[in-house]
């Protein structure tokens, strides 16, 4: 897997200054930046490492005029924390096509499909895959060795899955996702029914997931499908591991989990909204479009005002917060 800085500016946009023909293999964190690697440099805490890196490449921002000499070739662009997204999707991409062949599917090693399951042209399959009956897997996908898909599952095209995904029955995962190891789609909704002799019976979880494109979540998060109707992750939406998405919820476009986050059943959370890690939302309540959640929060009320940035248990306006939290360390202190 091998490139230019030539290759690279072209693809970004952006101008070089030094040898264009110097040869990429891989990107590194400017701190460790060797021969063969590209580098990036958008924070003014690390411009010492650009002039220190042994990087065959750095990116940075067009309007970085370099304060000392600088060994490496620059590829200067409007924004190179935006542009180092594109450019790791570029080296993804080699490393997706790798595993591309000439042939309608490359299927190695031991696996099982089910009866009437259609699989695009260019998807890639490793050892020990398991696709049941009646699923529909896109065109240029890659499913990772371990994968377990149930009957009547939906794939889109450029999806990828990581070993030891779990995909539920009937669940529809949309175009260019990207589902990290271990994660599990479709489980049953935590759905009990008291009854008078103190058990617990089981609801019936009849509904599904659906996953719109450009989704991705980490490793070991879990999302439950709806009781009744399906659990929605709308387009661009990003969970990060270890995350909890319970039955009937709902997620909207490009809303972002960090780790240890959770919705509990029937919660429906806005569009871009950004929760911090550990955070919670309880069930059956909303949460407006642009929220903002800072960690170990829990959200415990409908929110409907949009814009807000909220902390706390349960969560409130944050400057309210800090206020109300420095009056209860100066009463503490004064009783200690």
């Amino acid at each position: 897997m091998e490139t230019t800085a030539r290759d690279i500016a072209q693809r970004l946009g952006g101008e070089i200054a030094g040898d264009p023909d110097v040869r990429i293999t891989a990107p590194a964190r400017i701190e460790f930046g060797r021969p063969g690697n590209i580098c990036f440099f958008a924070n003014a805490k690390y411009e010492r490492y650009v002039y220190s890196s042994k990087a065959s490449a750095i990116l940075v921002n067009r309007d970085f005029v370099p304060a000392q000499p600088v060994s490496a070739t620059l590829i200067k662009v409007d924004d190179a924390y935006q542009a180092i997204a594109e450019l790791l999707t570029y080296f993804q991409s080699l490393k997706k096509a790798g595993k591309k062949g000439g042939l309608l599917n490359r299927i190695f090693g031991r696996h099982r499909i089910g009866c009437g399951t259609r699989i695009g042209k260019g998807t890639w399959l490793g050892d020990y895959v398991t696709i049941g009956s009646g699923c529909r897997i896109g065109k240029d996908c890659t499913i990772h060795p371990n994968v377990s898909i149930a009957d009547n599952v939906t794939v889109g095209d450029n999806t990828v899955l990581y070993s030891g995904v779990r995909v539920y029955s009937d669940c529809v995962i949309g175009n260019g996702c990207i589902l990290h190891a271990n994660c599990v789609i479709g489980s049953d909704g935590f759905g009990f029914a008291p009854q008078d002799d103190g058990n617990y019976k089981k609801i019936p979880q009849t509904g599904n997931v659906v996953i719109e494109d450009d989704v991705e979540i980490g490793a070991c998060t879990t999302v439950d499908r709806a009781t009744m109707g399906s659990t929605i992750l709308h387009t661009g939406v990003k969970l990060d591991n270890l995350c909890q998405i319970a039955h009937n919820v709902e997620v909207g476009a490009h809303t972002v989990m960090a780790a240890e986050s959770g919705a509990a059943g029937s919660a429906k959370i806005g569009e871009h909204c950004v929760f911090g890690g550990k955070t919670m939302v309880v069930g059956h309540i909303s949460v407006a479009d642009h929220t903002t959640l800072a960690a170990d929060s829990v959200i415990t009320k409908t929110i409907r005002k949009s814009g807000q940035t909220l902390m706390g248990y349960p969560a409130m306006d944050a400057d309210k917060y800090k206020k109300a939290y420095i009056k209860f360390r100066q009463g503490a202190e004064e009783e200690g």
